[in-house]
């Protein structure tokens, strides 16, 4: 892992995105990175429905999706908002 980026271990559920957030810094800037729910259920190979089941879910692949945004961030593969989105 990069030591140059950090994650906290902050997660959100977005209702209206329909996507887990969770941010990163690097360089001392915030980067904010996101996990859909589509993800999140095609790895898991769960039906999730609702914030309790999604967020465990996303605390159970948070390794793996952290070295997703990772290279994601090392790619500069940013979204028109500067975020990162796994979908």
């Amino acid at each position: 892992m990069n030591q140059d980026i950090l994650f906290s271990d902050i997660q959100s559920w977005d209702a209206v995105r329909q996507a887990v957030n969770f941010p990163a810094q690097q360089g001392g800037a915030l980067i904010i990175c996101w996990v859909t729910l589509d993800w999140l259920q095609q790895h898991s190979g769960k039906a999730l429905n609702n914030q309790a089941d999604i967020l465990a879910e996303f605390s159970s692949l948070r390794f793996d999706l952290e070295e997703l945004a990772e290279v994601m961030i090392e790619d500069e593969s940013f979204d028109d908002n500067g975020d990162i989105v796994i979908e």
